[in-house]
C-alpha cells in the first residue's frame, strides 16, 4: 500500500511532462491496440464477408455511441471524482466511488440490453438500415448486446485503474483483450465460417475475460482503492457528483448517436448503401487518431484533477499545454496521411472499387481541419477534469448540436453527398473558435485564484 500511495502522491510533485508521459503513453498504447483491432476486425469483415457487411457494421455506430455514452457517464465521472478525492487525501470516499461505479455500470448494462435487444430490427431500420444491411447489423449486435454488462464494467474499471495510479496495468489489460480478440475473430470468421457473428462473439469473449482480470485486481488489498463489502451501496452524494461530471461525455456520445443517425440517413438518401459503408471506413481510420488523443486526455485527467484538488493551478495548466501540443502533432499527421494516400488506406478494408472511391473522397473532406481538433477536445476534457461540468457540456453540445446537426441537415441540400462530408470539418472549425475564447477566460480566473491562495 505504501508503494501505491507514493505513486498517487507523485501527481502533485513530479514534473508535469514526466507525469503526462507516464500516464498518457500506457493509455495511448491501449487506445492504439483497441483501434488497431477495429481496423483489423473491419478488414476481416470486409474481405471475409463482403462490402455490404461494412455498411451493416456502420449501422451499429449509433448503438456503440449510446452504449459508450452511458459508459462514460459513469466511468469518466467516477474517475474524475476518484482523482480529486485522492488529491484531497480522502481515501475512504475514493473507495466508495469505486463501489458506486461498479453498481451503476452493472445496472445500466442490464437495462440497456433489456430495452434494446427485443426491438433490434426496428431500431436498425430507424438508424438507416435497408434489406441489404440490416441482417449483417442484426447478427453482429445481438451478441454485443448480450454481453453489454461486461462491456460497461470493463471500461469503468479501466478508468478506475488509471485514476488509482496504475495506468500500465490498465494498458496491459486492454492490450491483452485485443491480443485475445484478433485471433479469435480470424478463427470464427474464416475457419469456422461464422461470418459477422464470429467477429461479435470474439469481442464478447475478450471483454468478459478482461473484466474478470480487473475484478481480481481490485480484490487485492495492496492498493489505496480496493473492493470491500461496505463500498457496494449507492450513495446519493457520490452518484450525483459522478453524473454531474460524467454528463459532459454522456451528452457528447448521445449527441454523436443522433448525429450518426442523421449522417447515415443523409448518406443513404444522397449516396446509398455504399456511401454509408464509405463513412464507416473513414470513421474507423479517423477513430485511430482520435483515440490516440483520448489516450493523452486519459493521461491528463488524473494529473489535472489531482492538482486541481490540491490547488496547484500552475501544474494543472502546464499539463493542459503539453497535452494540446501532443494531440495537435497527432492530428496533423493524420491530416497529411489521409490527404496523400486515401485510396491506399480505403483498400485495406475492401476490394470494392466504388466503396474505395467514395471513402477516399470522404477522407479528403473530413480531415481538412483535423490539426485543430486536439485543442477543442483536450479543452473540453480539461473542464471535465476540473469538475466544471457545465462548461464541458456547453463545449460538447456546441460542436455536436449547435453546429453539426444543422450543417448535416442543410449542406446536403445544396451539395449532396459532398455536403454531408463537409458538415464534419466545418463543425470542428466553428466549435474550436468558441473553445478558444472560453479557455482564455478560464485562464484569467485561474490566475486570480492562484494569487488569492
Amino acid at each position: 500500500m505504501e508503494y501505491n500511495e507514493e505513486q498517487t502522491l507523485l501527481l502533485g510533485k513530479e514534473k508535469p511532462s514526466i507525469l503526462l508521459h507516464r500516464y498518457a503513453f500506457p493509455a495511448i498504447i491501449a487506445m492504439i491496440a483497441s483501434s488497431a483491432y477495429n481496423i483489423i476486425d473491419s478488414a476481416f469483415i470486409g474481405h471475409g464477408v463482403g462490402a455490404m457487411a461494412i455498411s451493416g457494421i456502420t449501422l451499429t455506430f449509433p448503438f456503440m455511441n449510446l452504449a459508450g455514452a452511458f459508459g462514460t457517464l459513469v466511468g469518466v465521472g467516477g474517475a474524475t471524482i476518484l482523482s480529486i478525492k485522492l488529491g484531497e487525501g480522502d481515501y475512504k470516499t475514493a473507495r466508495l466511488v469505486l463501489g458506486n461505479v461498479v453498481i451503476l455500470n452493472s445496472l445500466i448494462g442490464i437495462l440497456f440490453t433489456a430495452l434494446t435487444l427485443p426491438f433490434l430490427t426496428s431500431i436498425l431500420g430507424f438508424f438507416g438500415g435497408t434489406e441489404k444491411t440490416i441482417p449483417y447489423a442484426f447478427d453482429y449486435m445481438k451478441w454485443i448486446l448480450c454481453c453489454n454488462i461486461f462491456t460497461h464494467i470493463y471500461f469503468g474499471l479501466n478508468a478506475m485503474l488509471r485514476s488509482c495510479g496504475l495506468p500500465r496495468l490498465a494498458m496491459g489489460i486492454t492490450i491483452g483483450s485485443v491480443v485475445l480478440n484478433i485471433p479469435l475473430a480470424w478463427l470464427f470468421i474464416y475457419p469456422c465460417g461464422w461470418g459477422i457473428e464470429g467477429a461479435a462473439i470474439a469481442t464478447c469473449i475478450a471483454q468478459i475475460t478482461a473484466t474478470i482480470v480487473q475484478v481480481l485486481v481490485f480484490f487485492k488489498r495492496d492498493k489505496i482503492v480496493y473492493f470491500s463489502k461496505n463500498i457496494f451501496k449507492l450513495r446519493f452524494t457520490i452518484v450525483k457528483q459522478i453524473f454531474a461530471i460524467g454528463m459532459s461525455p454522456f451528452l457528447i456520445n448521445t449527441a454523436a448517436c443522433v448525429v450518426v443517425i442523421l449522417i447515415n440517413a443523409a448518406f443513404l438518401r444522397f449516396g446509398g448503401d455504399y456511401a454509408i459503408g464509405a463513412y464507416g471506413i473513414v470513421n474507423r481510420v479517423a477513430f485511430i487518431f482520435v483515440m490516440v488523443c483520448f489516450g493523452f486526455m486519459q493521461g491528463m485527467q488524473p494529473i489535472v484533477s489531482y492538482n486541481f484538488g490540491a490547488k496547484q493551478y500552475d501544474r494543472m495548466w502546464a499539463t493542459w499545454r503539453l497535452t494540446i501540443k501532443y494531440t495537435t502533432i497527432v492530428m496533423t499527421f493524420a491530416f497529411i496521411l489521409c490527404e496523400i494516400i486515401p485510396y491506399q488506406i480505403a483498400s485495406i478494408f475492401t476490394t470494392d472499387s466504388e466503396m474505395i472511391k467514395q471513402a477516399a473522397q470522404g477522407f479528403r473532406y473530413v480531415m481538412i481541419f483535423f490539426p485543430i481538433i486536439g485543442y477543442q477536445t483536450v479543452s473540453t476534457n480539461f473542464f471535465q477534469s476540473t469538475g466544471k461540468a457545465k462548461k464541458s457540456i456547453f463545449l460538447s453540445l456546441t460542436r455536436q448540436v449547435v453546429f453539426l446537426i444543422p450543417l448535416v441537415l442543410i449542406l446536403p441540400i445544396f451539395w449532396g453527398v459532398i455536403g454531408v462530408w463537409l458538415s464534419l470539418p466545418l463543425s470542428d472549425l466553428l466549435s474550436t473558435i468558441i473553445t478558444y475564447f472560453l479557455i482564455k477566460r478560464e485562464k484569467k480566473l485561474s490566475v486570480y485564484q492562484q494569487n488569492n491562495i
